[in-house]
């Protein structure tokens, strides 16, 4: 591909002048892996909105709405308030851009609370899943080739032996994994693909269950619908695992099982 990265992003993101863009457009259509590229990240862009079409749709607090208008008053007041109210401004915006990214607004503590659950952790895994899945050039940062070294660095990072389950079986190979932030430390994920080009991820971290009351329940599946991807996740001796995939439910289960009965022995 003859076409840097960076102006790919400012063509899909509609950074660019109309006849820029129309030129842009122009060379990757000529060029199959840019096309390709530039598909994939299309794709990834709606399928993140879908995630939080419901966050999107809502009206904006009634607090956030009250700081950024006492921002917008500071901005009136001379020079140097205008300065801070900036700032404030720019505060105000982080701070609800975090929380869009984080599926929901925090209204309480009990909402504060739950987010170190294993519904959660799930939602983290459906949106990890979304952002790579799509990639065409990156979709890992360590590939299958070099499985050994994944595992152990991995591991290393995560502070616990990592298994990768065999799913041949099923249809599906590994392509790699990657390193992931967490709520609770660091997140391994795992991509693995059919034939079809279809592609589940493996979602791997420590996650504290409140739901999870006793270690009977613990390891019970649970399904998640996040809209454009939908995966079971369970939590085994505080670690949680979540598989995701734009798959038929009984399909993610089947594979879910596989998962569960190879990482358990």
């Amino acid at each position: 591909m003859d076409i840097p990265e960076d102006q790919l992003h400012a063509l899909v993101d509609g950074r660019l002048a109309p006849e820029l863009a129309a030129q842009l457009q122009t060379r990757v259509d000529a060029d199959l892996e840019a096309a390709a590229t530039v598909a994939a990240w299309h794709s990834q862009r709606e399928a993140l909105r879908q995630l939080h079409r419901g966050v999107l749709d809502e009206a904006l607090p009634a607090g956030l709405t009250s700081a950024a208008r006492q921002a917008n008053d500071l901005r009136r007041r001379g020079s140097q308030w205008q300065r801070w109210g900036g700032l404030a401004a720019s505060v105000t915006l982080a701070f609800a851009l975090g929380w869009l990214a984080h599926g929901q607004w925090p209204s309480s503590t009990a909402t504060l609370a739950a987010q170190g659950t294993a519904a959660r952790f799930a939602h983290q895994a459906a949106v990890a899943h979304v952002v790579y899945m799509p990639e065409v050039r990156h979709p890992v940062e360590v590939t299958a080739a070099q499985q050994d070294h994944l595992v152990q660095w991995l591991s290393k990072r995560l502070g616990r032996p990592l298994k990768v389950p065999q799913l041949g079986a099923q249809g599906y190979e590994l392509v790699g994994g990657r390193l992931l932030p967490g709520d609770e430390g660091a997140r391994a994920q795992f991509m693995f693909q059919n034939a079809s080009g279809d592609r589940v991820t493996l979602y791997i971290g420590a996650v504290k269950d409140v739901g999870a009351v006793a270690d009977s329940r613990e390891t019970a599946f649970r399904f998640i619908d996040e809209g454009p991807v939908s995966g079971f996740y369970w939590v085994d001796q505080g670690f949680g695992y979540a598989l995701s995939g734009k798959l038929p439910r009984q399909a993610l289960m089947d594979l879910a099982t596989a998962v569960y009965r190879q990482l358990e022995n």
